[in-house]
């Protein structure tokens, strides 16, 4: 059991038979009143994402999630295909399911899949992919870093805000924690 002011975004506990999967939590402290934890869940199975208040002291059940390393082979309709690389088995996940971490995936990609007993409930993105740019604004004379830079999409469908020198067929470093430009490989 773990309190609710410990929960952190990924951490997974479950609650009346569903996994519910941490996003955002924030400590607030109203001005008068109990002290809440605001905060931002997704259910594992449906993906259906709800805002909540909870106690900091309201205890939780924790799931036991086990990894596996896999590696993402290709789309097919509104599934993901992935197969593990000790055993070559290969598991289907629906893409609502992993619906924000859908537009870093691309062929060959290694991942953690999560497990909760013998159920696939998620996976785990690398901190970083290398994506080619499909589509940008032509580069603009005089610009400079210092401007807002422009946006690109990428070979995902990823649209990310991305310096001015930035071109078409450019392969870029992505940060998938927040959505990011790195830099340009």
């Amino acid at each position: 059991m773990v309190e609710a002011i410990n929960l952190k975004t990924g951490m997974i506990f479950e609650k009346d038979n569903k996994l519910i999967k941490v996003l955002e939590t924030n400590h607030h402290k109203p001005g008068k009143g109990n002290t809440v934890m605001q905060m931002k869940l997704q259910d594992v199975r449906s993906s259906a994402i709800v805002q909540t208040t909870m106690r900091p002291t309201e205890k939780v059940e924790l799931a036991i999630v086990d990894k596996k390393q896999a590696q993402y082979l290709y789309r097919q309709d509104k599934l993901l295909c992935f197969m593990d690389l000790e055993t070559y088995e290969q598991y289907e996940l629906p893409l609502e399911q992993v619906s924000a971490e859908s537009k870093y995936l691309i062929p060959n990609l290694q991942v953690q899949l999560n497990f909760c007993g013998t159920e696939l409930i998620g996976l785990d993105l690398p901190t970083i992919v290398d994506l080619k740019v499909t589509e940008t604004e032509p580069n603009i004379k005089g610009a400079t870093a210092a401007s807002g830079g422009k946006p690109a999409t990428l070979e995902t469908g990823l649209v990310v805000t991305v310096p001015n020198f930035i071109q078409k067929d450019d392969v870029l470093t992505i940060n998938t924690t927040n959505g990011t430009y790195k830099q340009r490989v």
